[in-house]
């Protein structure tokens, strides 16, 4: 193929803003907001750093608390009058949006632990006598 039959930056742009199609960062749409709720509910209530530091929480508990997580932070967003009229306004929300489920979801694991709801796992080796080696975090 030869340079002159290379389609050009700005032919590429006029493409992907073609009125047929429209993509935009902010807001997440529904399935991605239960998505990241989903993801949550795993976090805090399957085998990770937060499980083992602070405990598993219910997968009952962690559905109600993790929705309510996505809804605050989404109200954070929307209370700062961030409006994503660009990418990179859609990419600061969505990055703020981030930060303020992290926030809150570990504000929340804390906050159970140090109410005794829920008991960190033993640190005893398992029963099959076998010791287990410290995992690296990454």
């Amino acid at each position: 193929m030869a340079t002159d039959e290379l389609p050009t930056a700005a032919a590429t742009v006029a493409a992907e803003e073609s009125p047929g199609f429209s993509f935009s960062i902010w807001p997440p749409t529904q399935r991605t907001r239960d998505a990241v709720v989903k993801h949550l509910v795993d976090t805090v209530d399957g085998d990770t750093i937060l499980y083992k530091r602070y405990g598993a929480v219910p997968a009952a508990d962690a559905e109600l608390a993790t929705r309510a997580i996505d809804a605050e932070a989404f109200d954070v967003v929307a209370v700062n009058g961030v409006v994503a009229a660009s990418m990179e306004e859609g990419i600061k929300a969505l990055q703020l949006y981030s930060k303020e489920v992290s926030r809150r979801l570990l504000d929340f694991i804390k906050s159970r632990s140090a109410a005794g709801k829920v008991e960190p796992p033993s640190e005893e080796a398992p029963s099959e006598g076998k010791a287990v080696e410290p995992q690296p975090v990454a």
